[in-house]
């Protein structure tokens, strides 16, 4: 869904280069060049192209630390990329460097057995710069949990209310742990990014990222907002992508682990592969991490988390990620019960521990995150694609039928040329 118009409508990439129209530049900025928060005008376009790269500077968050040591080496081997060609699903040619400027890309870095072979930022980002990675952050809550099942402390087959008891009477109550983690629960709640009173925003407003009008009578954190869930159909029977199922693992991963999601992920994560810079969550009015979107990394270090699952969870000299998570990531779930929901730029995909599997020749699986977010693995291939994005339409529709293409043909260009 859309939270703009169409990319036809709006200016480019370049004409809306932050830096070029001097967003929050000043001391203060000129009040036509300010965004804020409070009246929502982060979220419009072009304002967002600034925005997400400075959610700091918007809401409250808590750091993920890197931990005192050095940051794990990713060697470099750059070549140039940007000339390799593509079809886009519409039939149009297209090279790696146009799509980054035609998707809005506010940075992409492209590794190839495990060297750092492309590098490219644009707009408001840096090298050391966090990125908000929207729902790309599920995949880390998925991992999270995938970890702590591993290690006996979560049982995917055991009802959400084992941990979290609190959502009995919900729609939560009757639901088991695999089906949050799959988003295969029967839920009312609707994600549609350009309709105001769907159940996304009010997410929105419990989580910290949208401000609360005065006369709000809905729920202003994240877990009031779980607890008022109502239930809609079967659970088990189809996949349907609803942030709500994220949040409430995220809530099972903290009860499990008796630790906030935050420091859960830089002892688990983030201090083991060696980050380069600290990540942090915006969090919620009483300080609950967004477990379901939450999540602002440096591109590079988005790009180490993918060169772990490449490895099947081996990397910096570690085993990080129990090899049998990423297996049974990779391996997906059963695109019988994917295909209702209608993605047609993801035909035979499934959907597996909040992680989105094409199934196609090459195995890939991804993150994804609105307004473009993405973590592209490879395994084939050997490549890992790390990239943030600031797109004017919310929903991946408007970037796969450039990006997916693009990454198949480059992948398949990094194999012929060994």
């Amino acid at each position: 869904m859309s939270d703009a118009p169409a990319p036809n409508q709006v200016p480019t990439a370049a004409e809306t280069d932050p830096e070029t129209l001097g967003w929050m530049k000043g001391f203060p900025p000129a009040p036509d060049k300010t965004i804020r928060f409070h009246d929502d005008s982060f979220r419009n376009f072009p304002e967002l192209r600034w925005a997400w790269s400075n959610v700091r500077s918007l809401v409250p968050t808590v750091n993920v630390w890197r931990g005192a040591s050095g940051a794990s080496v990713l060697p470099r081997g750059e070549r140039d990329i940007g000339g390799s060609t593509s079809t886009t699903m519409d039939g149009r040619p297209m090279t790696f460097a146009k799509m980054f400027d035609e998707t809005y890309a506010d940075g992409i870095a492209v590794l190839h057995k495990g060297k750092l072979i492309y590098e490219r930022y644009a707009g408001a980002l840096k090298p050391h710069k966090p990125h908000i990675a929207m729902s790309v952050t599920k995949s880390f809550t998925g991992t999270l949990a995938g970890i702590l099942v591993e290690e006996g402390k979560i049982d995917p087959q055991a009802p959400v209310t084992d941990y979290v008891p609190e959502l009995k009477a919900t729609a939560f109550g009757d639901a088991c742990v695999h089906e949050v983690m799959d988003m295969t629960t029967g839920l009312k709640y609707t994600e549609v990014y350009a309709d105001r009173n769907s159940d996304v925003w009010s997410l929105r407003r419990a989580n910290g990222m949208a401000p609360i009008p005065s006369d709000y009578q809905g729920a202003t954190d994240i877990f009031a907002l779980l607890c008022k869930q109502g239930k809609q159909g079967e659970h088990g029977k189809a996949f349907a992508y609803k942030t709500v199922n994220t949040d409430v693992l995220a809530f099972i991963v903290r009860r499990a682990s008796g630790t906030a999601l935050s420091d859960l992920l830089s002892e688990r994560i983030w201090q083991p592969m060696g980050a380069e810079e600290d990540a942090h969550y915006h969090v919620d009015r009483i300080g609950t991490e967004s477990g379901g979107g939450g999540l602002s990394t440096t591109l590079r270090d988005l790009a180490r988390f993918g060169e772990v699952m490449r490895n099947h969870g081996h990397f910096n000299g570690r085993q990080i990620v129990p090899a049998a998570v990423v297996e049974d990531i990779e391996r997906g779930a059963d695109p019988a019960k994917f295909k209702p929901a209608g993605y047609v730029t993801l035909p035979g995909g499934s959907y597996r521990n909040q992680w989105w599997v094409t199934h196609n020749e090459h195995g890939a699986y991804m993150a994804r995150g609105v307004y473009g977010q993405g973590l592209y693995i490879d395994p084939k291939a050997e490549m890992v694609i790390a990239r943030y994005a600031s797109h004017p339409v919310a929903g991946n529709a408007a970037n796969d039928p450039v990006t997916l293409p693009a990454y198949m043909a480059l992948a398949k260009e990094l194999m012929a040329e060994g």
